[in-house]
């Protein structure tokens, strides 16, 4: 008796996203080839990363639980300009973008994963999807996944009307070692989601694991963010950086300017809390402008869209990275009992389809209404950072 021979499917992107598509998808009896555009190792655009029900769902199924990969937190507390934090109860599991890709990745060492491979090209072909890359190599599969975040080349190949624009704002980020931080600082900041806001900006912080996933005191790092409204035409000057190298989407660790690192912390001294200000005096800060891409399209012939790649959602909702690890689940899910030379299941993939864009869009807009309420992104409140 012949068995059914098992989908090939071709995911670009070797994020957290493309890694949970990976794992899904291997659960129903596929094989998985991973293929990410950069070229050594991944940088960690999202540091922290609040842990999620979807997030959840897949570590257990990994054999993990929640609090193995998390820092606890009890509290919630406000700092002011003046006057003693607020704090009320408020329990709550973070772990970070690197804590998930290592526990990700390890599990599935032996599947193909090739670094710099940037998508140039997708064919469909009958019932073969073909993927074309820069360095000319080629790869054959059944279907083919888009999981390669905001600047995806799928989408861009699959739907090119479709462009991301600029929010309004923009995310300065931090992540330290907390054993380099200053005792009477970590005192304030262990256990507790801390965060503070004014007109034009937010800032909040929590403690994380560790590079390699310790969550023993002394070895975590603490996170922080800071929104902060930035004119669109002074984004080039802030996102220019020390090597050289042109930077739209991201500007990593250790490649601010030296006159933009003076600015952010002299406005840090004259806009937030002093515990706050003196974090990120301490701190080596990296950035991201926030972007709005409508979600629009998730399915086309033999392929399709997860994740950002997808649509964006404002990182104030706290599911940029459980949305992906949900796409992926439902996408497997509607592929389920699929096998190379059937039909593919359209209508599933369409109900799929439908109910996450539905949701997306909710999703979407409820983080806008979260930045408007926090006067990020909106006309008429105070802006950092503009030019003469």
């Amino acid at each position: 008796m012949q068995h059914a021979k098992a989908a090939r499917v071709v995911i670009v992107g070797g994020s957290v996203g493309g890694l949970a598509a990976a794992h899904e998808l291997r659960a129903i009896g596929a094989e998985a080839a991973v293929y990410e555009r950069s070229a050594g190792r991944m940088q960690a655009r999202g540091a922290g990363v609040v842990m999620q029900p979807e997030v959840e769902a897949l570590l257990v199924r990994l054999g993990l639980s929640a609090r193995e990969v998390s820092v606890e937190l009890r509290e919630r507390q406000q700092l002011h300009l003046h006057g003693r934090a607020t704090r009320y109860a408020a329990p709550q599991l973070m772990t970070a973008w690197d804590t998930l890709y290592r526990v990700l990745r390890e599990p599935v060492a032996g599947l193909c994963y090739r670094l710099d491979s940037a998508l140039t090209r997708v064919r469909v072909e009958g019932s073969e999807v073909t993927a074309e890359f820069a360095d000319g190599s080629t790869t054959q599969g059944h279907f083919l996944v888009g999981a390669d975040g905001i600047g995806s080349a799928t989408r861009r190949l699959l739907d090119p009307a479709t462009r991301p624009s600029y929010a309004g704002y923009v995310a300065w980020r931090g992540l330290e070692p907390e054993s380099a931080l200053p005792g009477d600082l970590l005192e304030v900041l262990t256990g507790r989601f801390t965060f503070f806001g004014a007109d034009g900006l937010q800032m909040l912080c929590y403690l994380v694991p560790g590079p390699d996933g310790e969550l023993e005191e002394g070895s975590r790092r603490v996170n922080w963010v800071w929104y902060m409204n930035v004119p669109e035409h002074d984004l080039p000057r802030l996102l220019a950086s020390r090597s050289g190298k042109p930077y739209t989407t991201f500007l990593p660790p250790g490649e601010i300017l030296p006159d933009i690192a003076a600015e952010l912390a002299a406005t840090a001294e004259a806009s937030l809390p002093e515990r706050f200000a003196q974090l990120v005096r301490l701190s080596d800060v990296f950035m991201q402008p926030v972007f709005d891409l409508a979600p629009h399209r998730m399915v086309a012939d033999h392929a399709a869209l997860i994740g950002d790649a997808v649509g964006t959602v404002r990182p104030h909702t706290a599911s940029g990275t459980s949305k992906a690890f949900a796409d992926a689940a439902g996408l497997a899910a509607a592929l389920r009992g699929w096998t190379p030379g059937q039909e593919l299941p359209a209508g599933r993939l369409a109900d799929w389809e439908r109910q996450r864009l539905l949701h997306l869009v909710a999703l979407s807009r409820a983080g806008i209404d979260l930045a408007d309420r926090s006067s990020l992104g909106t006309a008429g409140s105070r802006r950092f950072f503009v030019s003469e």
